[in-house]
């Protein structure tokens, strides 16, 4: 069973990193395949939401997904990353969570940041709708 679940999150991990789950059909087929982990609908609309980020690791089984750091042409002296949390099977209003980290450029050196209170609930509220869109296209 072990083997088994380690096999099906490699297999998540490579279509989430070469590209595939962008088609109808192929999205749907492998939403409704994610079980016994993170929620499908939150995963999918995790990577959907965060799409601008360069993506480090995703584990659909554990429900985390670790984003690198970004420079905006906007900000060149700034940076941001986050990590996403999915703590439920069920797709629940409290069952994401993302941590948002951000750095300034002073001195030639990297130095963290504070980051807006609302930042972390915008993108969790954007989450969750993106997630509830998902699955009512589903069910529609």
């Amino acid at each position: 069973m072990k083997a088994t679940k380690t096999l099906f999150a490699a297999i998540c991990g490579a279509l989430v990193l070469s590209g595939c789950f962008g088609g109808g059909s192929v999205e749907r087929r492998v939403v409704a395949e994610i079980s016994g982990g993170s929620n499908p609908y939150l995963w999918r609309a995790s990577l959907d939401t965060l799409e601008d980020l360069p993506l480090v690791t995703a584990d659909p089984l554990g429900g985390t997904i670790i984003y690198d750091w970004k420079t905006y042409a906007g900000a060149a002296d700034e940076r941001i990353k986050a990590t996403v949390y999915i703590l439920d099977s069920r797709l629940r209003a409290d069952g994401v969570k993302v941590s948002v980290f951000r750095q300034v450029k002073q001195d030639g050196e990297w130095t963290d940041a504070a980051v807006d209170a609302d930042t972390n609930i915008q993108l969790e509220n954007a989450i969750l709708t993106r997630a509830r869109n998902l699955k009512a296209s589903e069910l529609g």
